[in-house]
C-alpha cells in the first residue's frame, strides 16, 4: 500500500464496504454524474473507447447519458466489487429484437487493457478508496496517450453538519476526513497526468424526518474512520442521535426539513506521452516506445 492512503481510512472497513454496498445508483450520484456529464461538451474529441468504473455505483443513468453522448465509442465496464457486475450486465443487456443490439457500439466487461481506453470515468468513487494513489495510478494506465481522465469524488466540507452534532455529544468522528482537491491535484500529477482542472460546489440535500435522513446516508456510504465506534449502539443512542439532528439541522428556510452539506469535487486530467528520463542506461517499455512514435509522428 502507498503512503498516500489517506491517515483516516481504515483500509479493512473500506474493503468490507466495498464489497458489500448497496449494488444501486444512489440519487446523489445520479446528480453528480449529470453534472459531471454536462462538462464533456468542453471535451473536443470523441474517445473511441471509455472505461466506465464502478458504474452501478456510479450511476446507471449517468452511464446512458455518457453513452449517448458518445453512440459509436465501445464502453468497457469494471466492477471492482463482484457482487454489482451482474446488476450491471442486466442493466445494460437488450433483447435480441431491440435495433440498439445492432447497430449501438458494444460493451465489454472487466479490467481494461493498460492503453485501452481513451476516456476513464470515475463518478463517486475516490473518496472511499483506503489507497487513492494507488487507484489514480491504475487508471493512468488504462488510459492511451492523449485519454483523459473524468472523475467526481466527495470534498471535506461534506456533512459538516453532522460532524458539528457528533462533537457536541462528545462521540468520535462522525465519518472519515475527505481529501481537499488541491491534494488530488497533486496526486495526479504524481501519478504521471497533465494539466489536471480541479472544480468544487456545495450541494444541500433537504429530508423530511431523521429516520430519511439516516437511509440515505446509508446508502451513500458508511464510517472508515478508524476510532469510529468500536461496536453496535442501541435504541437510546438512536433516539438521542434523532433528537439531535431535530434540533442542530431543521432549517426553517425548507419549511422545518433537515439539511446537510454535501461539498461535490469534480476532477479532469490529461495523460500525456511518457517521457525518457535522460541518463548513462535508459530501458524504455515497447508501449511507451510506440507511444512516443506516434506523437513524433514517425510510425504509421
Amino acid at each position: 500500500m502507498s503512503s498516500e492512503r489517506p491517515p483516516t481510512i481504515d483500509p479493512v472497513a473500506a474493503a468490507r464496504w466495498q464489497a458489500g454496498a448497496p449494488a444501486l445508483s444512489p440519487w446523489l450520484h445520479e446528480e453528480v454524474a449529470r453534472r459531471m456529464e454536462d462538462r464533456l461538451q468542453w471535451i473536443r474529441e470523441a474517445p473511441q473507447a471509455w472505461c466506465h468504473w464502478d458504474m452501478v455505483r456510479g450511476g446507471l443513468q449517468g452511464h446512458a447519458l455518457v453513452s449517448a453522448r458518445y453512440p459509436k465509442a465501445r464502453s468497457q465496464i469494471y466492477e471492482s466489487a463482484i457482487h454489482c457486475e451482474a446488476v450491471a450486465q442486466q442493466a445494460l443487456a437488450k433483447p435480441w429484437w431491440s435495433p440498439a443490439r445492432w447497430s449501438a457500439a458494444s460493451s465489454q466487461f472487466g479490467l481494461p487493457a493498460d492503453a485501452s481506453v481513451q476516456m476513464l470515468w470515475a463518478n463517486m468513487a475516490l473518496h472511499t478508496a483506503a489507497d487513492p494513489q494507488a487507484l489514480i495510478t491504475q487508471w493512468h494506465r488504462a488510459l492511451g496517450v492523449d485519454g483523459y481522465l473524468m472523475f467526481s469524488c466527495l470534498g471535506p466540507d461534506t456533512l459538516r453538519e453532522l460532524h458539528a452534532v457528533y462533537t457536541a455529544l462528545g462521540w468520535p468522528a462522525a465519518g472519515h476526513a475527505f481529501t481537499d482537491m488541491h491534494d488530488w491535484g497533486d496526486m495526479l500529477v504524481h501519478a504521471g497526468f497533465a494539466e489536471p482542472v480541479m472544480d468544487m460546489e456545495r450541494i444541500t440535500l433537504t429530508f423530511a424526518t431523521p429516520e430519511r435522513l439516516v437511509q440515505e446516508l446509508r446508502e451513500l456510504g458508511c464510517n472508515l474512520h478508524p476510532d469510529r465506534f468500536p461496536s453496535l449502539r442501541g435504541r437510546r443512542w438512536r433516539d438521542k442521535l434523532y433528537d439531535m439532528l431535530w434540533d442542530r439541522l431543521a432549517d426553517p428556510g425548507n419549511a422545518g426539513q433537515l439539511a446537510l452539506t454535501f461539498e461535490i469535487i469534480y476532477g479532469h486530467a490529461f495523460k500525456p506521452a511518457p517521457r525518457v528520463r535522460v541518463s548513462a542506461s535508459s530501458a524504455v517499455s515497447l508501449q511507451d516506445m510506440r507511444s512516443m512514435l506516434r506523437k513524433n509522428g514517425k510510425e504509421s
